[in-house]
């Protein structure tokens, strides 16, 4: 029963930071001027990239290949965020625009957190327990790949690069995440290092937190 409610849990996780990486992805490829075709490739990108990334890393077949519920629900994710913006053209303008940055920053933070402390979960199932920087670079690689793959895609430059504290957040959660698995098991590492790196990208977006950078004049 435990290990069902487990399962339960990490799939839901999952699926959640599916939706929010896709909806990220679709979104830059509508502010891009991509067609449907485009935005859904950036959405499935940006939700799978990293995982995908992760797992050719590590010498195996692709989750998102073997398990394509992820990448239909980010197909779908995808088409029902172009639809919205497509037959509602201004609904990304005024005060329903702010509220929109807001909630993206919401889904990207959260698919960020559940995407690291995922990859750090694959690493510790392919028995890294030990390694924690293996299992850091896993985490790091799960949460960011697919923003960097859709960026580079789409022509920008890399969101991990410019904007906030970003892959920092991802950093700081897998560490936590490792630390806390070997204390207090698979669920309380989870949930704690997912709250942890939402927490960063949330204060680093409020604060406008950023690494030093050289500004040539």
């Amino acid at each position: 029963m435990t290990m069902d409610m487990q399962s339960v849990i990490v799939f839901s996780m999952e699926l959640m930071g599916t939706v929010a990486f896709a909806a990220s992805g679709a979104m830059t490829g509508i502010n891009c001027k991509m067609d449907m075709f485009g935005v859904c490739v950036l959405g499935v990108i940006t939700a799978v990239g990293g995982g995908m990334t992760r797992d050719v890393f590590l010498g195996n077949v692709p989750g998102a290949l073997t398990k394509p519920v992820y990448v239909i629900a980010a197909v779908a994710t995808a088409i029902v965020v172009f639809a919205l913006v497509y037959f509602k053209r201004n609904l990304l303008q005024g005060t329903v625009g702010v509220l929109y940055d807001r909630i993206m920053l919401i889904m990207d933070s959260i698919g960020l957190g559940i995407f690291t402390v995922m990859g750090v979960m694959t690493g510790i199932g392919q028995g890294y327990l030990d390694n924690t920087f293996l299992l850091t670079v896993l985490g790091t690689l799960t949460g960011v790949g697919g923003g960097l793959l859709r960026d580079v895609m789409a022509g920008q430059p890399p969101y991990i690069f410019v904007k906030h504290v970003y892959a920092c957040a991802s950093v700081a959660g897998a560490v936590s995440c490792v630390w806390i698995y070997r204390i207090f098991g698979q669920i309380p590492a989870m949930v704690t290092a997912s709250v942890l790196v939402i927490g960063i990208r949330f204060l680093a977006a409020y604060y406008h937190w950023n690494l030093p950078r050289i500004t040539m004049d």
